[in-house]
This record gives structure tokens, sequence and C-alpha cells, in this order.
């Protein structure tokens, strides 16, 4: 079998592609309920607040699970978190198809939320650990970039899904598909223990993992950052598709598809170009992966709020690419960034913890932007969303400029 310690450039970009579709299903999972906003008012009687707790409840679930899947990616093979992450979340998904009320529907999302934790700290670590420093925000771009996919698939397949077939169908065949990736992750993927630098020293308990985290001022900055930027991009995943479907009056199909393509076709250009720009300058700039996710965030708070605030569906394609492209340098390095400070016994925990702070951010903002809908609009959040993203940029700027040597982990 094959070992992290021992697998060439070749093994470990096959595995980083293995992952991609893992991820992309991952995401296209829990992408088609934003799709089918209007589909899941009329059969399962959700109001506008309900519908925001899909996105809201998911958050928070995930949210609660990735600090303890964080640690169990460090502890345990992480293959077999991978394969047991995947079979269970496909098995909840096609549940999701057999929910009779708003409830229901809503402890199923609960399900895929908890199972869905298992993945990532899980990846992430198994790729980190095969690839060096000057390698690594590439190999985690790359992973990264299935997100895109996903979310574009999701967003286009389940709302063609309810318009074509049904939305319980979209369902039960994504599902399917998610079981029968699996079966070829199970075969493909070594059963990799964490790499000797990992192994030479024991992880320490969860609470002593989180202490070292809290000590590190780069950790903390970049920490706050991703809330900001999550705040802005959950908006993006859980209601731009329902904002153009109202706005410019699309079918569902319609709108799924360009909340989706031209945003997530953007940040995935956008996660490997600021990856390869990171690899490259961090060589003669240590700072540089952190120097180049805060200018991703300056850069992407403006154009969000561009593209809920425009008047025609043209500038509303053109300002989500621009938002999509710029935000996809902070994508790029947000984990990569915390490898950097993180010391490598406790990379499951770093990541686990950062989805945390993702996923409270996106609980928060999902229910917020439902709730205040009908009052300020989503334009009127993100103003003051944006400018929470520009002062965090700032913050994290000037924290990797001062603080970084000092705490870079050897």
């Amino acid at each position: 079998m094959l070992s992290c310690t021992l697998a060439t450039g070749h093994d470990a970009m096959a595995i980083v592609i293995l992952l991609w579709f893992a991820l992309a299903i991952n995401y296209l999972d829990r992408q088609i309920p934003y799709a089918i906003f209007a589909a899941l008012k009329t059969d399962l009687g959700f109001t506008d607040a309900r519908l925001g707790l899909i996105g809201t409840v998911f958050a928070w679930v995930y949210t609660l699970s990735m600090p303890v899947a964080g640690r169990l990616a460090d502890l345990v093979s992480r293959k077999r978190l991978i394969v047991a992450s995947l079979v269970l979340f496909s098995l909840s998904t096609i549940a999701c198809s057999l929910s009779g009320s708003a409830t229901v529907f809503l402890l199923w999302r609960v399900a895929i939320a908890v199972t869905e934790a298992l993945y990532y700290p899980a990846a992430v670590g198994l790729i980190a650990s095969l690839h060096t420093a000057a390698q690594r925000s590439r190999a985690l771009g790359i992973h990264q970039s299935a997100q895109f996919a996903g979310l574009v698939a999701g967003g286009w397949y389940g709302g063609w899904m309810a318009d074509t077939f049904s939305w319980r169908a979209g369902f039960i065949t994504a599902g399917g598909l998610g079981l029968t990736y699996a079966a070829v992750l199970a075969w493909r993927i070594p059963d990799a223990r964490p790499a000797a630098a990992e192994a030479a020293s024991t992880p320490a308990p969860l609470g002593a993992a989180l202490a070292d985290l809290l000590r590190s001022r780069c950790y903390l900055a970049l920490s706050a950052a991703f809330y900001a930027f999550c705040s802005m991009l959950w908006v993006f995943y859980a209601w731009y598709p329902s904002h153009l479907y109202e706005r410019f009056h699309l079918s569902m199909t319609e709108s799924g598809f360009n909340a989706t393509i031209y945003v997530q076709l953007a940040c995935g250009l956008g996660v490997l170009a600021g990856g390869a720009l990171a690899d490259r300058l961090t060589r003669a700039h240590p700072p540089a992966r952190l120097s180049i996710a805060a200018a991703g965030i300056l850069l992407s708070a403006p154009l969000g709020y561009l593209t809920f605030a425009a008047d025609s569906l043209s500038l509303a394609r053109l300002f989500s690419a621009g938002y999509g492209f710029t935000a996809g340098f902070m994508i790029a390095n947000i984990f990569a960034s915390a490898y950097d400070v993180t010391a490598p016994r406790n990379y499951g925990v770093s990541a686990g913890v950062l989805n945390s702070v993702g996923g409270v951010a996106s609980a928060v903002i999902i229910y917020l932007a439902g709730m205040l809908k009908a009052t300020i609009g989503f334009a009127g959040l993100l103003q003051w969303v944006a400018a929470g993203c520009v002062a965090a940029a700032v913050i994290l700027m000037i924290t990797a400029r001062g603080r970084y040597r000092l705490e870079r982990c050897q």
C-alpha cells in the first residue's frame, strides 16, 4: 500500500484529482436545495425564514462538528474518514427525497452536515502531507476548485431536475452518484497515515491543540478574515439563485445556472492563479500567502455588493465574475496559510477550526439575509458585510507583515 511518506509527485497529484471529484460531489449535494427554494415552498410549506434555516441549520451543525472531525483526522486513517463521509452524506442526501415536511427535511440537512464534516480536514490534511510548502497552495487550490464545479453543477442540476422531473429525483440521483464514487475512493486512495513530520510527535489533546492555535496572532487574524469573507460568500451560495429568480423573473433552471456559472468558473480560475502566485512568491517572501489571501478579500468585497445591487442581469453576471475571481485568491490560500503557522501535528484541528469559523459566519448570515430580505434587502446588508471584509483584510495584512517571522512554525 502506498505510504504518504513515499508518494511521488505523480502519485500525490493523482490523489488530489481523486479527491477533487469527491469534493465536487460534496458541494453538489449541499447546493441542490438553494436552487429549488420555490419547489420547497410549494411542496413542503417552507417560508422565507425557514428557507434561511436550510443553510443556517447545516452551517451550525457543520461548525460544531468540525473541531472533532479535525482531531479525528490527526488521529485515525484519513482514507477511512474520507470514504465513510462520502457514504454517509450520500445516504442522507437520498433520505432528503423522502421528506414529507419542512421539519423532516431540515433534520436530514443536519445529518448531511455531520457526515460532510468528516471529509474536509482529512482530505486537506492528506494533501498537505503529500506536498512541500512550495507546492501546497497549488495542490490545495486544485482540490478546492472542485467546490466551484460542484456548486455550478448543483445549482444547475437542482433547478433542472425540479423543472424537468422532480426535486426528489434530483436528491436520489445525486446520492447514488456519491455512493458509487465512494467505492472508487475505497479502491484507489491509499490507507494513508500522517506524514513523517506529523508522526514524529504524538498529537496533543484537543484542548491543548486549540490553545496552540489561540497563541498565534497570525492564525487569529486569518480566522477573523475568514469569518468576514464567508459572511459574503454564503450570501452568494444560499441566496443568489433566489435573488435572480425573483428580481429578473427567471426559471429555477435559469436562476440556478446564472447564479453559479459565472461566479464559480471565475472563482476556479482565481483559485488556480492565486495558488500558483502564492507558491512562487512564498519562496522569497514567507508572508506572501497571507498577503495574497488578504488582497483577495479586499478586492472581492465591493464586487460582491455590486452584484446584488446590479439593476440588470448583464451587470450582475459581470460583477459576480469579478467577485469570483478575486475571492479565489483567498480561497486558494486560506488553509495553506494556516498550515504555515500551525504545527504539522495539528493540521486537522487547524483546518477544522477554520471551517468552524466559516460555518458560524454562514449560519449567521444566511438566516440574517432571510430575515432582512423584505426590509433593507440583500444589497443593504452587503454594504455592511463589505465594510467588515475590508477591515479584516487590512488587519490581516498588518499582522502578516509584523508577526509572521516570529510565529512561523518550523
